[in-house]
C-alpha cells in the first residue's frame, strides 16, 4: 500500500494565457500536516481545486487516496477554500445540525468540543459574527470530520490575532497523535509553523523545495526563515 495520500506527476494548470501549475510533480505523504507554501500566485489555490476535482488540469495526472480526483474521492475530503463564508441566518448549533445531514463523517461531539474551546456559543449566528469568529466556525466544520484528507486554504487570513492564536491552539490539539493528512496554505507562517511536520514551497506553479519539517529545519533554519531566503 502507497505511503503517499497525494501523488502528482507533471500536472499542468492554465488559465488563458497564465500557467498556474507547470508540469509540477510532488508526493505529499500520509498523517502528516503539511504547509503548502508560497506568495500569492504560487500555484496553492489551484493544486487545492486540482485534488478536489473543481478544474482539471490539461497535463498529467493526480491521484488521491490512490484514486482520481471527484465527487467519490471528496468524500473522504474536508475542504476549506479562502474566503469561505456561512448561511447567515444559521445559529452554531443549526450549521452543526446541517452538517451532521450533510457532510460524511461529521462528529457532532467533537464539534461542540471545539466550539467550546474556541469560544464560540452555540445560539450565535453567523451573520453577527466578526469575521475571526466566523472563522472559527468554518474551521470546525472542516476539521470535525472524520475523514482521512483536510484542506485549509488560508484559513487565518483577515483574522485578528486573538482569533488566530484560538485556531492555531485548536488546532494543534485536535491534529496531534492524529493518521489524516493535513494540507495548510497560509501567509501566516511565523505563527503557524508548529502545525507543520512536512512543507513544501511553491513558486511560478513548481517545487521549489519539499520534506520532513525537522530535516529542513536542521539544514536550513526555521520554516518562516527559509520561505524568506526562498523568495527574497
Amino acid at each position: 500500500m502507497s505511503n503517499s495520500a497525494i501523488v502528482c506527476q507533471n500536472v499542468t494548470k492554465q488559465y488563458g494565457a497564465k500557467r498556474a501549475l507547470s508540469e509540477l510533480t510532488l508526493e505529499i505523504p500520509k498523517g502528516r500536516v503539511v504547509g503548502i507554501l508560497g506568495p500569492n500566485g504560487s500555484g496553492k489555490s489551484t493544486l487545492f481545486r486540482l485534488i478536489t476535482g473543481l478544474t482539471r488540469a490539461e497535463h498529467g495526472s493526480i491521484h488521491v487516496l490512490g484514486r482520481l480526483p471527484g465527487w467519490r474521492t471528496n468524500c473522504d475530503i474536508a475542504y476549506l477554500p479562502d474566503r469561505a463564508r456561512w448561511y447567515a441566518n444559521h445559529t452554531v448549533e443549526r450549521a452543526f445540525s446541517w452538517a451532521e445531514q450533510f457532510l460524511p463523517g461529521f462528529d457532532r461531539a467533537t464539534a461542540e468540543r471545539l466550539a467550546e474551546q474556541m469560544h464560540l456559543e452555540l445560539d450565535m449566528r453567523a451573520g453577527g459574527m466578526s469575521r475571526g469568529q466566523e472563522a472559527r466556525l468554518m474551521l470546525i466544520l472542516c476539521i470535525a470530520r472524520d475523514v482521512p484528507i483536510i484542506i485549509l486554504d488560508e484559513p487565518f487570513a483577515g483574522i485578528d490575532a486573538i482569533s488566530r492564536e484560538r485556531i492555531i491552539a485548536g488546532l494543534i490539539d485536535h491534529m496531534s497523535g492524529g493518521d489524516r493528512t493535513v494540507l495548510i496554505s497560509t501567509h501566516e507562517i511565523y505563527e503557524a509553523e508548529a502545525l507543520f511536520d512536512y512543507a513544501v514551497f511553491l513558486d511560478e506553479g513548481r517545487v521549489l523545495l519539499a520534506g520532513d519539517a525537522e530535516q529542513l529545519r536542521s539544514q536550513y533554519g526555521a520554516i518562516h526563515s527559509i520561505q524568506q531566503k526562498l523568495y527574497r
